[in-house]
């Protein structure tokens, strides 16, 4: 070759011709700036076609050696042979080429190594997408495969570099296949499995509407209303009163209903509820008056009507000092004032009795009062009235009977009092202390005087009077005698209110006339309860 040295080499001097130090290593560069790429080309074309033919050492695992022989019979004609497609041969496996002036055909043997098959590529066929259950959850999709990635080409050997060693096939095992888990898919030829049924919510329990041995005799609603006039509708009075309110740091709830033995009978409601607020802001003062006219009496609910608005009015034209002299806590004050106010309203009572051509005791009614300040600041509570009924107060979960003490009439002590008994001063006596009579006696016949048959009137009922300090959590509760009877003589009923009244906010208006409305076996009057919950 030509580029090699100035005449072709013999047999005996071409190694060293070939390797001398004094020759060049390759040919002058064709471009002015010597790179690697221009040396490879020169030693490629210094080597010929055979050294960039192997195409096995493309593929991946480098360049075979070739023998290198030497043919005394080559002439420098061989210098033009033909540069061989590299990037082809590597694709299209070896290529054959003629051998260049040096090499000897046949001399040494061409090791060629199959190229290494490539490690077949996990392709995940995807599968047909389940028919979807009924059933809520879903099994999730799988997960794609990965794809194998392309093999590396190594780089072309130089020819000063040293020839790798040759690859055996069979020292190597099989490429390892890695495959993916995969989630089993669902047969959609299996039947799929029935949807769970969603569990019922639980039932709430029924309220309680009664206590007791057993049931009341009476149906739990109105059966009969009562009966009318067209001249006297507004006598008529409702089933039902509701009322409430919130001042200061207690909330009221007020109501009366008529009793089942009432309703069954229709009968009208003997008891009366009148609320009033009398002046505003903190020196607003808030009365509560429960009223029951007396038993198998005509008209009793309009002397109950009348007595609640006669006391009211009374109230109201005092209510300034009564609201003072509340939050100074002037008890005695208090006390004397409210028993003059009540007896005013009895003695009203006794004066329409008597416009109406009846006995007092036949239109009469007990009443009983609440007066409530609407000072933040004051928690003191009074009650006062006359006749029977109850006030009570739920304390730390247990109830406490409020009702003042009234002594009993064995326990009365003094000298007769005057109409009772007691002599009248103007009328001299007929004996003397020693048993002397002061007249002479003539066995004169008198003319008999005239009978009184008339039977003593009953004492008059005590006037009651409390003032209590009110803590918070505390619940008073004043009732009508309907109310006060069953709750002294069925404890199952004080439990029952005691339990649903136990949480700190009070029950609203609905919740509160069912509370009092829990009914009980052999107590079918008329029911008003008025309840304070203190914050």
């Amino acid at each position: 070759m030509s580029q090699q040295g100035d005449r072709p080499a013999t047999t005996d001097d071409w190694w060293g011709r070939l390797y001398d130090e004094s020759a060049p290593d390759t040919g002058p560069a064709e471009a002015p700036d010597d790179t690697i790429d221009d040396r490879f080309d020169s030693a490629a074309d210094t080597l010929g076609a055979e050294g960039a033919a192997d195409a096995t050492t493309r593929a991946g695992y480098g360049r075979a050696v070739d023998a290198i022989g030497v043919d005394d019979e080559e002439d420098a004609a061989d210098e033009d042979d033909e540069d061989v497609d590299v990037g082809a041969a590597a694709g299209d496996g070896p290529v054959s080429r003629p051998l260049a002036w040096w090499e000897a055909r046949g001399a040494y043997p061409v090791i060629q190594t199959p190229a290494p098959e490539s490690p077949p590529t996990i392709v995940d066929t995807p599968q047909p997408p389940p028919t979807p259950a009924p059933a809520p959850a879903q099994a999730p999709a799988p997960a794609p495969s990965p794809v194998a990635p392309a093999p590396l080409t190594p780089r072309p050997r130089a020819p000063w570099e040293p020839p790798p060693a040759a690859f055996d096939p069979g020292d190597a095992g099989p490429p390892p296949v890695t495959t993916p888990a995969r989630t089993p898919a669902p047969d959609p030829r299996a039947a799929p499995e029935p949807p769970v049924p969603p569990r019922p919510a639980p039932t709430p329990a029924a309220p309680l509407t009664h206590v007791g041995d057993g049931p009341p005799t009476y149906d739990a609603e109105p059966t009969a209303l009562p009966a009318a006039e067209a001249e006297n509708l507004g006598q008529l009075v409702a089933d039902t009163v509701l009322d409430g309110a919130r001042y200061g740091t207690y909330t009221l709830r007020a109501a009366s209903m008529r009793g089942d033995s009432a309703r069954y009978r229709g009968e009208p409601r003997r008891d009366a509820l009148l609320t009033a607020r009398f002046g505003a802001g903190a020196g607003a003062l808030v009365l509560v008056a429960v009223a029951t006219g007396a038993r198998a009496t005509e008209g009793a609910h309009l002397s109950a009507a009348d007595a609640c608005r006669w006391i009211g009015g009374a109230v109201g034209r005092s209510c300034s000092r009564l609201a003072e002299d509340i939050r100074a806590g002037r008890r005695g004050d208090l006390k004397s004032g409210l028993h003059r106010l009540t007896d005013r309203t009895y003695g009203k009572l006794r004066a329409r009795a008597a416009e109406l051509g009846r006995e007092p005791e036949d239109y009469t009614a007990s009443l009983r009062c609440l007066l409530l300040s609407a000072d933040p600041e004051c928690r003191t509570r009074v009650f006062f009235g006359v006749g029977g009924g109850g006030i009570f107060r739920l304390r730390d979960g247990a109830w406490q009977d409020l009702e003042p003490l009234l002594p009993e009439p064995a326990d009365i002590r003094g000298e007769p009092v005057l109409g009772f008994g007691s002599a009248r001063s103007d009328v001299p006596a007929e004996q003397t202390p020693e048993g002397d009579r002061l007249t002479m006696d003539l066995e004169i016949t008198k003319p008999p005087g005239p009978v009184v048959e008339d039977p003593v009137p009953p004492p008059p009922e005590p006037f009651r009077f409390r003032a209590s300090v009110a803590r918070p959590g505390d619940t008073l509760l004043l009732t009508s005698v309907g109310l006060a009877e069953p709750l002294r003589g069925e404890p199952a009923l004080g439990d029952e209110l005691a339990a649903r009244w136990a949480s700190a906010e009070p029950p609203g208006l609905a919740g509160y006339l069912s509370d009092v409305g829990l009914r009980v076996k052999g107590y079918a009057d008329d029911r008003t309860a008025v309840a304070v919950w203190e914050a």
